[in-house]
Order: C-alpha cells, then structure tokens, then sequence
C-alpha cells in the first residue's frame, strides 16, 4: 500500500481551512468544480476496477446540544456497465422530524466535465421496508433518485445534507469517515466544525499526518485532506485493530453515566405490572419449585412466547413500551421483552437490570453515545451466585444464563437506577464448552452393508443448528422425510429408523439425536479390492493452503475466530467388520498452533476399525507475521486428506 499522500486540495481556497464551507444547490464555495473533473483517470490503468472516487467530501458541523448537519459530495467516474447500473440509482436515508434532508444536486458529466444530466430523471420518498421476519418498522424515510446518462466513461457528482434538527438525546453527536475505502480516491477531503469550547472525542485510526485545527470567531474548525488514496484490498480471516484502514470518529464529549441517566428517564415507569401481567406471570411460573425455576420459566415464556416485533417510531427506538402492552399485543422488541423480564424479577425481589450493547459485539467503549448500542439484554443477581446471570430474551433458542455467541465478549453497560453505568465485558464461553459430537458405530456384512446407529449432540454455540432442526413437532410424513435423508446422507441407500431426537424449544433439554442405519450400501467393489468411502467429515483444507501461500505480504492481523472458531469438533467411526477383513490404515496427523489444534487417528484392534478426527479452534488476535504459521498449520492438517479406506478381504 502507498503511503497516503497529505493535502490541502489544491481547489479549497485559504478561507476554507478557517471555517467550514456552506454547501447549497447553488454549489461549494470552497470548491472549483472544473479542477475536480481533471482528476480523471485512465480506465486502461485500471483494468481490475469498476470505478473510482474523483472526490469524497464531508462536511460536518456540530452544536453543543446535538444539532448539527452532514454534507457529502461523491464525484465517481464510471468504468463499466455494472458500475453504470449502481450509481444510476442512489437511495439517501433520513428520520422526518428529528432530520432534514437536502439534495444539493445530482448530475451527470462526461468525462471533460460537459453536463449531459443536470438533475434526476425521477425522484421518490417512501417508508423504510420492513422485514416478514423480525420486522422492525421505523419512521425512517428513504429517498431515491434514478439518474439518466450514465454509462462508462462519465462521471456522477452529488451532494447531500442531512441537518439534525432534534438529536434523540441532548448533546448527542456521532460521525465518522473512512478514509481508505475499496476503491481508489483521488481526493479525500473531511472537514469538522464545532463551537471553539466544545472538546470532541476525536478517534483518529492510522492518521499519520498533520491535522490542520483553526480558531475562529468562535468556531473550531478540523481538516483531514488526502490525495490519491489506494484501494484496500481485503485479505482472508482480517481482524483489527489494524495499520491499514485509515479512519476518523468523533461524538460530543458525553459519559457513559450521561447515557445511563438519560435512559433511567426514558424507562423509569415501564417496570409496573398490571393485574392482568400478574396473571400470566403466575401462570407461567405454575409448578415451578424454586425462584430459579420461576425465573427460568418467566425466561422462556418472555423468550419463546412473544413474538419479535419492533415498533421503533420516534422515541419508540429507545423508550421500551410497558408490560400490559407488551402482554396485550403479545409482542416486542429487545427493549420490550428485557423490560417486562426485569419488571417481573423485580417483583419475585430479584435485582435485575437492563444491559445496553450491540448485538454482534462491535460497542467502542472509549465512545460514549447511545448510537453504539442497538440491542438490549437483561443481568439479574441470583441469590447465591457471583455476579450477574445474563439474559438475552430475544434469544429464544439460547437457555437461561448463556450470552448468545455473536454478543459475547463485547463490551457492554449495566444501567442501574440511581444512573450509574456500569461497564462490563460480556462473558464468552470457552472452546471446550462449545462442543459438536458426531458418533457412528456399527457392523460391516459380507455384503459390505452398513447396520448400526449415527448419533450427535451438541452444546453451547454448537447447539442452535439442532435446535432449529426440531423447533416444532414432526408430523410422520416430515419425520419419514428427515429420517430418510439423514440415513442416506450416511449411507447411500440406508433405511433410518428408531430417531430419538428431543423438543428444540426446551432450553433445559440437551440437543441430541440418535437414528439407527439398517441395510445401508457402504462398501463399492474396485479392482478387487473394497473401498469404504468414509462418513465423516474431511477437514483438510488444499485450496485454503495454495490461497493464502499465493498471497503477498499479510498486512491485516489475523482473526482467529474466523478460522475455525471457539469450539470443539469431534467425529468418530466406530465399525466392526466381518472376521478376517483388513483395512489399510493412513498414519494420523496431530497439528497444533495458536490457530488451533488437530488431531486423527486410524487405528484396528481385531475386527473393530475406530477413525477419530478432532478440531480445536479457539479466540484472539494474531499480527500478520504470523501468516506462514497458519499456513504451514493448515498444511498439516490437510496432510489428513482421507476420504476412503481400502479393505481386503481374506
């Protein structure tokens, strides 16, 4: 990657660096538009291209309380037919009444900077979709624009400003800007004007450069400007923090106890039960013999008997809706349901709190606003018990007391009454406990046919795909169907029967199953001898190998999630053959690095033939000089590439 070069653009005028520009239809004013268009680029020079950034502009200027605006002009010139098709379509996103949205202009050049489009051939405004599943209905609108002209060689420059008129929290601003992007930019150009007392939280992620700041009249004004910014190229199993991606992000000074208190006001009378809640809470808790079979069994109901539904309208995407609505209409959000849960801990005298977080575990603690957030759990106090029991009750599959897989670990804030912010890091479950079992023992024929019994089990992040496997009851025709394909995903021409399998929606059930394999072809005949094409899973991985040792210098750090994950895969094939037959056995490989560990093992004692491979991930973060271990890691293990064992006859 070349270095990013620094720049005042050549087009801004001295006075712009003292203040920031105002951006109407009318036009930039710091800006000299027929400059910008003699960036042009050869599309000869970038070949692997479909376009590239001539300008990416943004202009944002904050007040104390959290109004402010964002202006962003993109001038883009197009390379080919599926560039031509994206960017004749532009689609904007704003929220009536707490935002205003303008389009400066949107226009269409050739590539010598002749307007062939002035402005859009067609423009419309409508409600954001709204899923079938998990639906989440909002007050946000969606402009879209349809361009006409485009096509390759020309170029498409547009502005936009989006003021905020009323921030959803006083003195709330959140903003950022990515610097390096997918594709090339010529010219990079953010611009931050605040009040000269107000002191942002600046988060600058791989800016080496000068940063011009200037006081004046009251104003602070900040510029980040670079030419000639390179594409950045994604690498497999990427991680960060890293050195590559360069990026700005800024919010008004607020603490996380702000927050806090802010949030308390919003949901401080939504934790009252009506009669009717009392009722039902009294129903589902019926037979329960403890206060944690009554909390378990109030998880479940709030968990698996309301439906997700998102009214997020307004305030309605911060501020949960009370218990009775909730019960009435028999659905609600994350908010929703945390807030009902702890509403009725509380009544059983439990202390129980809402935990504010984002739900794939991105919050930047060092960032306080309320954007970092879009998702809510509860943590209750167990009598007895260290610490805080965590609670995702729209987790409907996650069993009481576990943190689904994708929030753990991410940080996270315990609201407490009094407006103290707790912040915590969400608990995540070791390797070990996230576990998939895959067991088949049985007996080989003479006939070279297959008789005896798969099993699976699965806990932790492993369970869930068992889990939904049998959310709901089997008629026998969908059971017949299951238990057919199973057997021949086996075994061809298997005939399953006896399936013991367990009800996917009961949290204190463990996921397992079990299918016996009768009749099943697991034998083929081939130059005299017999070939046992092995069922279980081959984690050998060649091509992952060639992929990463065909790459140059790593530049990313490294995710050690993302290679096999923090969980544990054991398969094992248990089979008995018939008296005097031999199988040629491979040698097991035995791998281990930080990446994860491997193991297999082909081994005959008398008739019995036991093939055993198990798989180790675990979590972290490597720095890229690492790469040739993963690779030289990844090679033995695909040392194991073993997918048929040869028997002999006697």
């Amino acid at each position: 990657m070349r270095p990013l070069t620094l720049v005042l653009l050549f087009c801004v005028t001295s006075g712009a660096l003292a203040q920031a520009p105002r951006v109407t239809p009318a036009g930039d004013p710091s800006v000299r538009n027929d400059t910008l268009y003699s960036l042009v680029v050869s599309p000869e020079d970038h070949r692997d291209r479909d376009f590239v950034y001539l300008l990416d502009d943004g202009i944002v200027r904050i007040e104390r309380d959290g109004r402010g605006s964002r202006t962003y002009r993109q001038i883009v010139q197009v390379f080919n037919r599926d560039a031509a098709e994206n960017w004749g379509e532009l689609q904007f996103s704003y929220q009536p009444g707490r935002e205003r949205l303008t389009v400066n202009w949107a226009r269409v050049l050739s590539s010598d900077g002749r307007v062939i489009s002035e402005r859009p051939v067609h423009e419309q405004e409508s409600r954001a979709p709204v899923a079938a599943s998990a639906p989440v209905y909002t007050d946000v609108m969606q402009r879209r624009l349809s361009l006409g002209g485009v096509s390759p060689g020309t170029l498409v420059d547009y502005s936009i400003t989006i003021e905020t008129l009323e921030p959803m929290m006083p003195g709330d601003f959140h903003a950022s800007w990515a610097v390096t992007t997918g594709s090339l930019v010529r010219r990079s150009r953010y611009i931050v004007d605040t009040p000269a007392d107000v002191q942002l939280r600046i988060q600058e992620r791989n800016w080496r450069w000068p940063r011009p700041v200037t006081v004046r009249n009251g104003r602070r004004t900040y510029v980040w400007a670079a030419a000639d910014v390179p594409a950045v190229e994604g690498e497999p199993f990427m991680a960060g923090p890293d050195t590559v991606m360069v990026s700005i992000e800024l919010a008004l000074p607020l603490e996380w106890s702000d927050i806090a208190r802010w949030y308390v006001a919003l949901a401080r009378d939504r934790y009252q039960l009506s009669p009717e809640v009392e009722a039902a809470v009294a129903q589902a808790v019926r037979g329960a013999r403890s206060l944690e079979d009554s909390l378990r069994a109030v998880h479940r109901w709030v968990a698996q008997d309301f439906r997700y539904v998102s009214l997020s309208l307004g305030m309605g995407g911060y501020q949960p809706r009370r218990p009775a609505q909730v019960l009435e209409t028999r659905y609600g959000d994350c908010k929703d349901k945390a807030t009902l849960f702890i509403a009725v801990a509380r009544r059983m005298g439990v202390r129980a709190f809402p935990v504010l977080l984002a739900a794939e575990g991105g919050a930047d603690s060092t960032m306080p606003t309320p954007r970092q957030f879009d998702h809510m759990i509860a943590a209750v106090e167990l009598p007895g018990r260290p610490g805080y029991t965590w609670l995702d009750l729209t987790a409907d599959l996650t069993p009481f007391g576990e943190v689904p897989p994708e929030s753990q670990g991410g940080f996270a804030v315990v609201v407490h009454d009094d407006g103290h912010a707790e912040r915590v890091v969400l608990p995540a479950t070791p390797a070990a406990a996230n576990r998939s079992v895959i067991r088949i023992e049985g007996e080989l024929t003479p006939e070279g046919r297959f008789n005896g019994r798969f099993t699976r089990s699965a806990t932790g992040s492993r369970q869930y795909a068992l889990r939904e496997t049998f959310l709901e009851p089997m008629s026998s025709e969908d059971r017949a169907r299951f238990v057919r394909s199973l057997a021949q995903a086996i075994f061809s021409e298997g005939v399953g029967d006896s399936l013991e399998a367990f009800e996917g929606r009961d949290l204190t059930a463990t996921p397992r199953l079990s299918l016996t394999i009768r009749d099943a072809r697991a034998v083929n005949s081939a130059g005299g001898v017999e070939i046992l094409q092995l069922p279980i899973e081959n984690m050998a991985s060649p091509n992952l190998v060639r992929e990463l040792s065909a790459r140059g210098p790593r530049r990313f750090p490294i995710s050690v999630d993302a290679i096999v994950g923090p969980f544990e895969f054991e398969t094992e094939l248990v089979l008995t053959l018939p008296a005097g037959w031999r199988a040629r056995l491979p040698q097991g490989v035995s791998a281990s690095s930080v990446f994860g560990s491997y193991r297999s093992e082909y081994v005959q004692e008398g008739r019995q033939v036991r093939v055993r491979r198990y798989l180790a991930g675990s979590r972290g973060v490597q720095p890229p000089d690492r790469i040739q271990e993963l690779i030289d890691w990844v090679r033995e293990v695909s040392r194991d590439d073993v997918r048929y064992l040869v028997l002999e006859r006697p």
